[in-house]
């Protein structure tokens, strides 16, 4: 009997033992995860956890007894400490377990501040997992000073929970704006916008110099020598795909755990997916951070690993929550020289063009919009952007 393992239990392990059995795998599924809770969402943790307004149970993505009832041994809070892709074996300390395939889904690990910096300071925080949120929770009472770290989407929603808790938020962007590795200045500006009228303070152009206190953080010290008082601290300075126990067995890594386009990596029989993955595009390589790419690819990886030879196609697309903001984004905007805006009532949408093609659009409180500019970079359609402009134009003539 095949024994197929998955190392890492997030949305792409859970997502890729599940799409397995669906497909008629009969052999041995086990999917090992280092946390001691079953697989779960991670979007809600900065949004409707952190506020209180979702139970844990409910980020679960199946009950744990869907493991057992499709034969999948689920082995919690349990660490693979080497991988032997010669012996096709993993070891997880004194313990040596064989397989016929492996996949690795192990994710990614948010970057944090240096010691010397102060990172290693009672009550500084990242965000990216339930026992992160679970610590940082009892901080967020009405009144504390939270200065956050980072202008990115992490850092934003932390901000907007903190604000609508009654907090007093000060957020610290290096770059000259905030979400400027990501978005265009227009959707920078909406977000600036939205989270000073939140009574969010947004420092641009600043950097941190160091944190403050000992043993608990006290506060930061800025680059401009500016120095502010803070209860805690939240770092959201950005994530690293986590490619140590790939390294170590000697596969290829390139901005990720390097795999082709069916999801094989360097060495027979493992594949990869998810954060921690990459896999190439006309232009070289590229790693997507999302759920949508994150169970998409585990799903395509699932279907190769019982053969059936399938090139991956990423169709990006990403969201974030953020006071009664949503924000869906559609595509990728690597490359755009051109921002068209259009308003609707209630509604926001920047569309990104690289001369004449669309690539990608942000658009807030506006699905329609999304929705849309989804299928047209689907059916690779770039329409004129005097009529994406004109809020008389209705939007599914566009795919016409």
């Amino acid at each position: 009997m095949t024994h197929t393992v998955v190392i890492g239990a997030g949305q792409a392990g859970a997502s890729l033992v599940a799409k397995s059995r669906s497909l008629g795998e009969t052999g041995r599924i086990t999917l090992i995860g280092a946390e001691t809770v079953p697989p779960y969402q991670r979007p809600p943790l900065s949004k409707a956890y952190l506020l209180g307004e979702m139970p844990a149970e409910r980020l679960f993505l199946r009950p744990e007894e869907f493991y057992a009832e499709h034969d999948i041994a689920l082995r919690l809070g349990t660490t693979v400490t080497a991988i032997d892709p010669v012996a096709k074996t993993i070891r997880l300390g004194d313990e040596v377990l064989r397989y016929d395939r492996l996949a690795l889904t192990t994710g990614s690990s948010p970057r944090r501040l240096p010691a010397a910096m102060g990172g290693d300071l009672q009550g500084v925080f990242t965000l990216r997992d339930l026992a992160d949120v679970d610590a940082m929770q009892p901080y967020f009472i009405p009144g504390k000073r939270l200065v956050i770290v980072g202008g990115g989407y992490i850092g934003l929603e932390g901000a907007a929970v903190a604000a609508k808790l009654g907090l007093k938020v000060t957020l610290l962007e290096m770059a000259p704006r905030i979400l400027q590795r990501v978005a265009a200045a227009e959707t920078s500006d909406f977000f600036r916008n939205l989270h000073r009228s939140h009574g969010v303070k947004i420092l641009e152009g600043t950097g941190l110099d160091r944190l403050l206190g000992g043993p608990h953080v006290t506060g930061a010290r800025l680059s401009d020598g500016q120095e502010i008082a803070a209860d805690f601290v939240m770092v959201g300075v950005g994530i690293n795909p986590n490619t140590a126990l790939a390294e170590a067995a000697g596969l290829v890594i390139d901005n990720g755990i390097a795999t082709d386009a069916l999801g094989r990596t360097s060495a027979p029989d493992i594949w990869a997916a998810g954060d921690c993955a990459s896999f190439p595009v006309p232009n070289g390589r590229m790693r997507l951070e999302s759920v949508p790419h994150a169970i998409e690819r585990a799903e395509c990886v699932a279907t190769n690993m019982l053969g059936a030879a399938k090139d991956y196609v990423p169709a990006p697309w990403f969201w974030s929550d953020q006071y009664d903001i949503k924000l869906q984004i559609a595509g990728l905007n690597s490359g755009y020289d051109n921002i068209i805006t259009r308003r609707t009532e209630g509604a926001v949408s920047f569309w990104y063009y690289q001369g004449d093609r669309l690539l990608a659009v942000d658009a807030m409180n506006d699905p329609r919009a999304f929705m849309v500019a989804k299928r047209l970079l689907a059916m690779g359609k770039s329409p004129d952007p005097a009529r994406v402009s004109d809020p008389a134009t209705e939007l599914k003539t566009l795919l016409a």
